[in-house]
């Protein structure tokens, strides 16, 4: 094992990295580069063997240092410290103390740390006088020594997440395409909305926003943090941006929910969570977050009437016009134009109804033998008499919609046919089907979705739906160009339209 302090070790090091560029220097204008090329390498460390990268500026340091020499090795010995031999400003002694307090206490401040070495100095009759506050602080800052702030809640979890971020390195990431990554996170408000019940409640931001271009694929103010809001307000950006590739969340408990998982399985949209108590993987949203505090709510500040459509018609509107026109430093550009100008790797979003459909949940139920039924949510579920030989029943539906309720084939996954509620006052009248006989073969019959549309009205929905207007007094269930209606707020579909239909088409003629 070589000796740490060896002087020529080190000096034959580093010529041996800028060694060829003194036996051969490159043309005129390429120094740079050839320079950029030895720091981007990975060297193996004299000393300990280990794997290092050197800086640019270091190594431009030594081939100068070696150029200008007569003897190369000489000049790129290590210098000796200028105080070598003296003593120096921190004994051994206060370092051990110094160091275990740190250990103990990593969310103190340096000046907390200082104070409490001061006063730990004083006890001590044989130590020299301790150093001044600015060393104190250079020796913590040498060492990395940064203030690690507690978890709110001090949680087996919450410690090894924050464990693991003394571990291991924190590094700033990107997609390469647009819709490659998206980003989705709810947002506490500091702004009250009056419900139209006259209760005051905070809201809640759900955003999702696309990693390359940082452009808000779609924003809303909800009353409540639940799986109904967070489908709902997904859908919404899919009809208007299109299917993205993967959708980072963090571990909340509405990005558990199993329709959730569904949905995104069925859409083949990657699902990428974070990891528990770490937002630094979501940095992204939490730079929004800051961004929309400071200004749009800032300007809030003095608004006392605010209701969640006039809020979200706010925010829609200062999203548009400011913050996707604005340059973003980090992008150098508008989100707007890079999402414009760069490549994208998304794809066409299915209809409403098939929207409605992936976001479900698949659960096995019991078939009663005496009535024919299966409960749902505490509620009773009607099952044809064709499929009465099936003692388990596999169903598909949203614990938030049980106006869609279909029997599935546990092979296939294939949709037998839609299941309704119990309907005891039709049933009273004393007349029943015919029972249909059973069979194994669960192919369901042709005709499941009731009689098709009069051509007329097919025609005035095609007219209606290019017209990019929105439906009005939509069902919360319901996935379509509408925000959804929160139960405690009277106000109509019709006045919650939170984003304009002509930007989001203008989003995708320009690309």
């Amino acid at each position: 094992m070589a000796q740490a302090n060896d002087p020529d070790r080190w000096a034959q090091w580093r010529f041996a990295i800028i060694g060829p560029l003194l036996a051969a220097p490159p043309p005129q204008g390429q120094l740079r580069a050839a320079l950029q090329a030895l720091a981007d390498k990975t060297w193996t460390h004299p000393i300990n063997g280990t794997a290092v990268r050197i800086s640019f500026a270091t190594i431009e340091r030594w081939f100068y240092q070696a150029r200008k020499a007569d003897q190369p090795v000489i000049a790129l010995r290590r210098r000796p410290r200028g105080d070598h031999g003296r003593r120096r400003a921190l004994s051994a002694a206060v370092i051990q103390a110094l160091t275990t307090q740190y250990q103990r206490h990593p969310g103190w401040t340096v000046q907390l740390h200082y104070d409490n070495l001061v006063a730990w100095h004083r006890a001590q009759t044989d130590l020299p006088p301790l150093a001044s506050y600015s060393t104190i602080r250079r020796f913590m800052q040498a060492r990395g020594w940064q203030r690690q702030r507690a978890p709110k809640r001090l949680t087996p979890g919450a410690q090894q997440a924050a464990q693991r971020l003394q571990q291991c390195e924190v590094r700033s990431y990107e997609v390469d395409y647009v819709h490659g990554l998206w980003h989705a996170d709810f947002h506490h408000g500091s702004r009250r909305v009056l419900t139209a019940s006259g209760a005051w409640i905070t809201p809640l931001l759900l955003c999702f926003m696309d990693d390359h271009s940082r452009v808000i694929c779609h924003l809303q103010w909800y009353a409540h943090e639940t799986t109904e809001v967070l489908v709902h307000g997904l859908s919404q950006a899919l009809q208007k941006h299109g299917l993205p590739r993967a959708l980072m969340t963090d571990n909340g408990a509405a990005m558990q929910a199993e329709e959730f998982h569904a949905g995104l399985s069925a859409l083949s949209i990657l699902h990428e969570p974070t990891l528990p108590y770490s937002p630094y993987q979501n940095a992204k949203q939490e730079t929004f977050w800051a961004t929309l505090e400071g200004r749009l709510m800032a300007m809030l500040e003095g608004v006392t009437d605010l209701t969640l459509s006039r809020l979200n018609a706010i925010t829609q509107a200062w999203v548009e016009q400011e913050y996707h026109q604005r340059r973003h430093t980090e992008l150098n550009a508008a989100p707007r134009h890079r999402y414009l100008d760069a490549k994208g790797v998304g794809r066409t979003c299915p209809a409403s109804n098939a929207l409605r459909q992936a976001f479900r949940c698949t659960v096995t139920r019991k078939q009663r033998r005496s009535d024919g039924t299966c409960a749902l949510a505490g509620k009773r579920f009607e099952i044809p008499s064709r499929y009465r030989h099936l003692a388990q029943l596999r169903v598909r539906y949203a614990r938030w919609d049980l106006s869609a309720v279909d029997l599935i084939d546990p092979r296939t996954g294939q949709v037998l046919c839609p299941l309704y509620p119990l309907d005891k006052t039709a049933n009273a009248d004393g007349r029943r089907r015919v029972v249909e006989p059973a069979s194994a073969d669960t192919t369901p019959p042709a005709s499941t979705t009731g009689e098709p549309l009069p051509p007329l009205l097919a025609q005035y929905l095609r007219e209606y739906a290019a017209t990019g207007c929105p439906a009005v007094k939509m069902p919360p269930h319901f996935v379509a160009i509408n925000p959804i209606t929160p139960a405690d707020d009277g106000e109509t579909v019709a006045d919650r339209v939170n984003f304009p239909t002509i930007t989001a088409a203008g989003y995708l003629a320009g690309k």
